[in-house]
């Protein structure tokens, strides 16, 4: 169901013009998700509308969002659907927290863990 739900918010991303929508596969890096969808829209009204979408189109095919966030401001824009988590920003929210980056990077200990399990 995953990879369904993860091309169903892909394209209602698509549909409304989101920028950069970039799927990175954390199921290695986290026990809570297995995939993390980041896309940035053109202004406040987009970034909401795009989140929306991704939200609405999901329900339409029985897939409900487990919580959403930040539609009030509309600068960054998080969706919860459990397996998969989206995150809608204004491209300056983006770049400052560069969650790309971030969920690229091995957890600190993680890599020592595994070590000492050998």
């Amino acid at each position: 169901m995953s990879r369904e739900l993860n091309q169903i918010i892909t394209d209602a991303l698509d549909d409304l013009k989101g920028k950069d929508i970039v799927s990175l596969d954390v199921s290695e890096l986290s026990d809570v998700m297995d995939t993390l969808i980041i896309a940035s829209g053109t202004s406040n009204r987009h970034v909401k509308s795009l989140a929306e979408n991704a939200v609405q189109d999901a329900k339409d095919e029985g897939i409900a969002a487990i919580g959403v966030e930040g539609l009030e401001t509309g600068e960054w824009v998080l969706a919860d659907f459990g397996d998969t988590v989206l995150h809608v920003m204004m491209p300056a929210t983006r770049d400052f927290y560069d969650l790309e980056k971030l969920w690229s990077m091995e957890p600190a200990g993680r890599h020592q863990d595994e070590e000492q399990e050998q």
